[in-house]
C-alpha cells in the first residue's frame, strides 16, 4: 500500500478546465501534522516531516481521481528529543519495524460542498480506512523553474489505539497521558508531471 493521501484530495476543488493530471508531492513544501491532547489539559502537536507520493486528477470525472502517499515514520518530530525517540520506540510506531504511513485512496467524491477521499491507512502494521475532508485546491502556478503548482489541506481524525498504539499511563488525579483520538492534518503542495 502506498501513501497519505491528501494530496489528491487537494485537486478535487480547482475547477480548472483540463482533464486528467498526474501531480506528485512536493515533500521540501508538504507535512504531516498532527495534535493529541496530552495530560487532559493540553495538545502536543508534531509532525512528520517526509510526505512522498503520486495523485492523478481527473476533472471531468472525479471518480476516476487516485492518491497514493507515503509518510516517512522516521522523521517524526515533536521538538522534544527524548519524546520523539518514545514515539519511534516499539511502544508507539516502531518505525525500525513499521518505517512508513501509506494511505491509498478507494474513492473520491464531492459531497455537500466538500472533497472526500475515502481510503486505507496503512500503520503499525494495521490497514484501516479513513475518509479525509479536503479544502478547495489553490489556483495552479507557474514556480520560477516552469512547472505547474497546487495546493491543499486534508483533515480527519482518527482513535490511535484502532491502529495498535496502545501505550499510556494513568494519573494520579484521573485521566491518563496521552489522548485516544488524533487529529491529523495534511498540507500537501504538488506539481503538475509533464505528460
Amino acid at each position: 500500500m502506498k501513501t497519505i493521501p491528501l494530496a489528491a484530495l487537494l485537486l478535487a476543488t480547482s475547477g480548472a478546465t483540463f482533464a486528467q493530471h498526474t501531480y506528485e508531492i512536493d515533500t521540501a513544501h508538504s507535512a504531516a501534522q498532527f495534535s493529541v491532547r496530552h495530560m487532559m489539559i493540553s495538545n502536543v502537536k508534531g509532525e512528520f516531516n517526509k510526505v512522498t507520493g503520486t495523485i492523478v486528477y481527473d476533472a471531468k470525472n472525479l471518480a476516476a481521481s487516485k492518491i497514493d502517499a507515503v509518510v516517512d515514520a522516521t522523521t517524526i518530530s515533536t521538538r522534544e528529543p527524548k519524546r520523539d525517540a518514545h514515539l519511534k520506540s516499539p511502544d508507539f510506531f516502531d518505525v525500525a519495524k513499521y518505517p512508513t504511513l501509506e494511505f491509498r485512496s478507494k474513492s473520491v467524491a464531492a459531497t455537500n460542498g466538500k472533497i472526500l477521499v475515502k481510503g486505507d491507512l496503512a500503520m503499525h502494521g494495521v490497514t484501516r480506512e479513513v475518509v479525509l475532508t479536503v479544502e478547495p485546491l489553490s489556483p495552479e502556478i507557474k514556480d520560477p523553474y516552469g512547472m505547474l503548482r497546487a495546493g491543499t489541506t486534508a483533515s480527519t481524525k482518527v482513535n490511535r489505539k484502532d491502529w495498535g498504539l496502545n501505550w499510556n499511563a494513568a494519573l494520579e488525579t484521573g485521566g491518563v497521558v496521552v489522548g485516544d483520538e488524533v487529529t491529523i492534518t495534511l498540507d500537501i503542495e504538488m506539481t503538475r508531471k509533464a505528460k
